[in-house]
């Protein structure tokens, strides 16, 4: 498959079966959500949290996507070994519920994260934030968009002119302000981070710290509704793809903290390292 044709089937066909599978899986997360008592906590091998919305959507994303015939490397099939994808050309990179921990708390700050992943890159991406109706979406050299209203739908229809009659370029003209905002994670913070934030403050004494849940700080940073983000705790893969593409095509950036290198994908131990991130203007 050339570049071009696959360009043109990401944006007629994956990028809206993406989407689609992203709301679908919203619309299940969000009726366990209503009901706190049936949330079947469990802890994973990490001893992170998982619910039986990590798992629902999970199975909702791989059916719905199991027709693209493309595999998924997700966080609820993570225990995957590296000799089976360590050669895939093209996948799907999946969180199905990021911002668990959030999730378990009520405070509407968690994700539905799906990538595409061609030769270990990050070629599209989709982030949808069901609580706020918000969906967030790129494509690597053709931008990254905001749609709004997007409701929870057990049967989405959304097809790639309908994507496009609704997308708002990204950032927002709207998100201007006064200020520097450093976005650190509302449930992982660590000395480290709190160190960086100091320094930061040094030269902009008018920072603001602002607590954020799951991968949304990449959207609010490719929104420019905030300036840096900063995350010196243990992510996954899964936790960043999606939203670094997002960011990347907003004209933010992405990496390793301190050492400054770009993140990188489908590698045998699937852990990130630490990682700070800045929106377009902050680069």
């Amino acid at each position: 498959m050339t570049d071009n044709n696959m360009e043109s089937q990401i944006k007629k066909h994956l990028l809206p079966q993406c989407i689609n599978a992203a709301v679908k899986a919203g619309a299940e997360i969000m009726k366990i959500y209503k009901h706190q008592d049936d949330y079947d906590i469990s802890l994973k091998s990490d001893k992170t949290p998982i619910t039986v919305a990590d798992r629902v959507s999970h199975k909702t994303i791989k059916e719905y996507l199991g027709t693209t015939r493309i595999p998924v490397l997700s966080e609820e099939g993570r225990e995957m070994l590296y000799d089976e994808r360590r050669n895939w050309e093209l996948f799907l990179l999946v969180d199905p519920l990021d911002g668990t921990v959030e999730f378990i708390k009520g405070n509407n700050e968690f994700t539905v994260n799906i990538a595409l992943l061609y030769n270990n890159e990050c070629v599209a991406a989709v982030l949808y934030v069901p609580y706020h109706h918000k969906m967030y979406i790129a494509q690597k050299g053709q931008g990254a968009y905001l749609i709004r209203d997007v409701e929870p739908n057990d049967n989405p229809t959304f097809d790639s002119m309908q994507i496009d009659s609704r997308m708002e370029r990204l950032p927002l003209e709207s998100s201007r302000h006064n200020g520097f905002r450093v976005a650190v994670s509302r449930s992982h913070q660590t000395p480290e981070t709190h160190s960086r934030v100091e320094e930061l403050r040094h030269t902009h004494p008018d920072l603001e710290v602002i607590e954020q849940g799951s991968s949304y700080k990449f959207c609010l940073l490719a929104e420019g509704t905030i300036d840096h983000y900063i995350r010196t705790t243990h992510t996954y893969e899964w936790d960043t793809a999606a939203g670094e593409l997002i960011l990347a095509e907003a004209g933010g950036i992405t990496e390793s903290y301190p050492d400054r290198k770009p993140l990188a994908y489908n590698k045998e131990d699937l852990q990130n390292p630490w990682f700070e991130a800045r929106s377009a203007m902050q680069r």
